[in-house]
């Protein structure tokens, strides 16, 4: 996030503490500068002595306790104005903003000068770019001669790899470069999308034809592009189009930045998002209140007492128990290593002492530790959102189900989907819109939810029949009265045993790249006019 935008969004919540700013002022000035003046001097005392011994009369430029007084109320006071520039994430919204993966599949991918060739290595940065973005939205496109929508927008990663894998220059209908067209199908892609996402272009070069239909895009979804050329060579195209560009690396230096980039998207997202609450930052200022406080210990500082009332007396009202719990970290950093040992007794009673339970939990969840923080979340929303993010969906449920909330509802109803509970996630996402009817992606949702119940309750009445496995009948004998056809007996194998799921998904080749082939010279050939 830019600093731009994050003054152009700043604002306070509540801006109705600033009335007691003149009172603060007031009290101030009156007692810096407004204090009579003492007596005329004695006549007893000799005039050099007699400020010599006088208090209070110091010079007027020096630091008093007056003045870190007034600066320790002001901290309190813009505290609880509440300043704000950013946005809460909701447990149950994804954490990232949605992506578009363009993977450029031509020939010229296949130059070996990124080893081990451009399009193998822009394969395993995308698998790396992926492997950050668990439980948030994101598609692949291809595109060579013509554009192709491989994965459409899933919070599944692991959907997308096989296809990715599977895509090589032979597998597009036709070689050339309609980068603008896959621009085109990417814009598609996030058009029904509430808030905006981020393109990625991965290629080598963009052809000039292409040059247009970048500069005349709309505004709104972030672009940036990873270049998969040698460090030194530069695409004239590319340099010109108003896009973040990466440059590949051996390291990870390249998926770092394009992070950042999403983290910048995502926070874009969430300001632009009316239905999320405005986080309250203001408890960051009672640091610099407290360090303020630390000043009146000196010694002669005679108001040192009253201070350190006035600091604590708001602050316990004014922290909020729920803050650091609701704060989104609003990056998609690298995850951090989960630490396998317990901590401490002794470090676990200082989180206790200074930390709720649910602002440890939060800031496991921070460090993408779901089922740490699942461990310590008294929230039931939050604990749910955490088992789920986790994939331990039958807990996920359970906790959602004491929140009644559209939100939890909905994350119910996908934890449903996900361990195979099909009539209740039909009746999850039913709940979803009793409890708000405009829910987004509700109707939908449900309607995929129906569809699902309807297809395996349908292959579930073939497969107790026999008739997709071959066990519907012993035997089968076709009728030859009128001779006119050969005697033909088929006969059922007995030892045949019905596939589970998890089997027939293994028996699927994983090679995907000849149902990409023909999937996509359908799709050409159903374009052209």
């Amino acid at each position: 996030m830019s600093l731009f935008d994050a003054l152009s969004a700043f604002h306070f919540l509540r801006p109705l503490w600033f009335v007691a700013l003149p009172v603060i002022i007031g009290l101030w000035w009156w007692y810096r500068f407004g204090q009579p003046q003492a007596a005329s001097l004695s006549r007893h005392f000799a005039p050099h002595l007699a400020q010599a011994l006088r208090t209070g009369q110091a010079d007027g430029s020096r630091l008093s306790p007056a003045d870190t007084l007034a600066a320790l109320l002001l901290c309190l006071l813009v505290g609880l104005a509440g300043p704000t520039w950013n946005r809460i994430a909701n447990p149950t919204i994804s954490q990232t903003a949605p992506l578009v993966v363009v993977l450029e599949v031509s020939p010229s991918m296949l130059a070996s000068d990124v080893p081990p060739n451009r399009l193998e290595r822009a394969k395993h940065k995308i698998a790396d770019l992926l492997a950050t973005r668990t439980g948030a939205d994101t598609a692949l496109i291809a595109y060579a001669g013509s554009a192709h929508l491989v994965v459409p927008l899933t919070s599944d990663p692991d959907l997308i790899k096989p296809y990715l894998e599977g895509l090589q220059p032979e597998v597009m209908p036709r070689d050339g470069d309609v980068a603008g067209q896959a621009l085109a199908l990417a814009e598609t892609v996030l058009a029904d999308r509430e808030v905006s996402g981020t393109i990625v272009f991965v290629t080598d070069g963009i052809a000039a034809a292409n040059a247009s239909a970048f500069a005349e895009r709309q505004p709104g979804n972030a672009l940036a592009v990873l270049q998969m050329l040698p460090e030194g060579k530069q695409d004239n195209v590319l340099a010109g189009i108003d896009a973040q560009r990466v440059q590949v690396r051996a390291d990870g230096d390249d998926v770092a930045q394009l992070e950042k980039l999403l983290a910048s998207a995502y926070q874009q997202a969430l300001r632009e998002d009316d239905r999320l609450a405005w986080q309250d930052n203001g408890a960051w200022l009672a640091w610099p209140a407290a360090l303020l406080a630390l000043l009146w210990f000196r010694r002669g500082w005679t108001l040192g007492a009253v201070a350190l009332l006035v600091w604590l007396a708001p602050a316990g009202a004014w922290w909020p128990g729920t803050a650091l719990a609701q704060q989104n970290s609003g990056s998609v950093a690298k995850r951090a290593e989960r630490q396998v040992e317990a901590a401490s007794p002794l470090v676990q009673g200082l989180w206790d002492a200074f930390l709720t339970p649910d602002q440890q939990g939060r800031w496991w969840m921070s460090r993408r530790d779901y089922a740490r923080a699942s461990e310590h979340f008294v929230d039931p929303a939050w604990q749910g959102y955490a088992l789920f993010r986790d994939g331990q969906y039958g807990a996920a449920i359970n906790a959602l189900a004491q929140v009644d909330t559209a939100e939890a509802a909905y994350t119910q109803g996908v934890a449903m989907i996900r361990n195979r509970q099909y009539c209740d996630a039909v009746q999850a996402f039913e709940t979803v819109l009793q409890r708000d009817p405009d829910y987004p992606d509700g109707e939908k949702n449900l309607a995929l939810a129906k569809q699902i119940l309807e297809y395996v309750e349908k292959t579930r009445e073939q497969s107790d029949t026999g008739e997709e496995s071959g066990e519907g009948a012993d035997e089968v004998v076709f009728d030859n009265e009128s001779e006119r056809g050969e005697q033909t007996t088929i006969t059922g194998d007995q030892g045949d045993e019905l596939l589970s799921p998890e089997q027939w998904i293994d028996a699927i080749d994983s090679d995907t790249g000849d149902y990409l082939r023909q999937r996509f010279a359908l799709e050409a050939a159903e374009a052209r006019p």
